[in-house]
């Protein structure tokens, strides 16, 4: 496994509570749109055996042509050791990357796209959206959905409704009106929707998306390939 200590070469503060960290890119370092990496500070492997508490499970925020790794994140004032280091870095401070994998590429079959997400977990769509306005090539459109229920939406520079693009981009606050706009995309039966954000947000998402008889091979998940039961094992008794 190869580490890729690299520095942070600006942070950007998109909200109050969200930060983007900008990493230097690595010459032989690269990566595809809905990747995510293993994020480590300093001291995670210190030890006989990796301090688990210093390294998170992060998406790329960022496209290999913008130049750096961009890795967006929430830090609340009440937060884990490891935000609460992170929040003390600053810019030329060391980090790690490692393990980097995209389970979740733009699917491009003629279809139209669906990207649901909650809070923070837009920071995924964000390169496949930029992916799609250089390339649309079989995809017919693509419509984004977040939730954030603090109202300080993300990454409003992008996902910004564009009709000439075939891109839609849809914010809201609550969880009824999220859950019926989920539905009244689930009315195109031949779409595949993507879903990003906690495991108890996947799972409430796909029994909507099933209850409308949307079927599992068109639903995209941030997971790999052998912890995917975990989140259809119910399909058997459908």
């Amino acid at each position: 496994m190869q580490i890729y200590w690299t520095k942070i070469n600006k942070i950007i503060e998109e909200t109050p509570e969200v930060k983007t960290y900008l990493l230097d890119s690595p010459k032989d370092f690269t990566w595809e749109e809905g990747s995510h990496t293993h994020f480590a500070l300093k001291g995670f492997n210190a030890g006989d055996k990796p301090n688990r508490s210093l390294i998170r499970h992060m998406s790329i925020s960022s496209l290999p042509h913008e130049n750096a790794i961009g890795i967006t994140t929430r830090i609340r004032e009440q937060c884990s050791e490891f935000k609460s280091i992170l929040r003390s870095l600053e810019v030329g401070n060391e980090v790690a990357i490692f393990k980097t994998h995209s389970n979740l590429p733009l699917k491009r079959e003629d279809k139209n796209v669906y990207l649901l997400s909650s809070g923070v977990g837009l920071a995924t769509y964000r390169p496949i959206v930029l992916d799609y306005f250089e390339r649309a090539d079989n995809v017919n459109q693509i419509h984004s959905l977040n939730i954030d229920s603090s109202k300080a939406f993300l990454f409003t520079d992008i996902f910004t409704s564009a009709p000439d693009k075939k891109f839609e981009a849809q914010f809201v606050d609550n969880r009824k009106d999220y859950y019926e706009e989920v539905k009244n995309l689930a009315a195109d039966k031949d779409g595949l929707f993507y879903i990003v954000g906690s495991d108890d947000f996947l799972v409430q998402n796909i029994e909507v998306l099933r209850e409308q008889g949307i079927k599992p091979e068109q639903i995209m998940l941030d997971k790999r390939a052998q912890e995917l039961p975990n989140f259809f094992s119910i399909e058997s008794s459908l």
